[in-house]
């Protein structure tokens, strides 16, 4: 088995199917159809990805990926049965990797899972780094990024979307909630000392790139 997709859907049908495929694709699948208890079992026991909808009891789609985010950068994907919440849901910036809309193939589904995991999954390998999700670690070359636990989410935050630009809003909630020393101030003094950091390494790069008024983006 490939790791554990868990799958936040209450259409018993669907979620079967779904289910299914996943497996058929070599990873172990999971159902639970309530957003509460799903956050309890991620907070538990982090899964490889989690496809989640957007309307569920306990907990809505959105909810859950927001409290999930808190502390924890599971790739999700998230679906939804009308395609106006897709514009909404970007909108809100609630953290998803990526979106569907149902009525969807299964197997533009898998290949959706196969394509996140690639991008963003643990282990993941870029042109000039990896980030090695288990140990919570960034490389370059064989080389360890010496980041204190804020500065690894910030990195991870901008990682996951290469060359686009994070607001200090966003990296603020990337940081983490619970930490309460955590302000748009500390935001770019975090994202100064990681550029400190990556230029130690590779003194020739600008890696992070500050967009006046807007915040930062990472180059692909």
């Amino acid at each position: 088995m490939n790791g554990r997709i868990l799958i936040v859907e209450d259409e018993p049908d669907l979620a079967a199917i779904i289910a299914d495929y996943v497996g058929a694709a070599g990873y172990e699948a999971e159902v639970i159809a309530d957003g509460a208890v799903a956050l309890a079992d991620i907070r538990r026991r982090p899964p490889l990805l989690i496809v989640l909808d957007l309307t569920l009891p306990g907990l809505d789609g959105v909810a859950l990926c927001r409290a999930v985010r808190q502390g924890l950068d599971t790739p999700i994907i998230m679906v939804t049965a009308r395609v106006e919440e897709i514009d909404r849901l970007l909108g809100l910036e609630v953290g998803a990797d990526d979106y569907l809309c149902k009525p969807f193939s299964p197997r533009e589904l898998v290949a959706r899972i196969n394509a996140v995991l690639r991008r963003l999954g643990g282990g993941r390998t870029h042109a000039w780094f990896e980030i090695d999700a288990d140990a919570q670690a960034v490389r370059i070359g064989a080389r360890r990024l010496d980041l204190t636990p804020s500065e690894y989410r910030l990195f991870v935050a901008l990682a996951k979307r290469p060359g686009a630009i994070l607001s200090r809003a966003q990296l603020l909630d990337a940081a983490g909630v619970d930490n309460l020393d955590v302000t748009d101030r500390a935001i770019d003094s975090h994202v100064k000392n990681l550029r400190r950091k990556l230029a130690a390494l590779s003194p020739d790069s600008d890696l992070i790139q500050s967009v006046y008024g807007v915040g930062y983006r990472l180059e692909a």
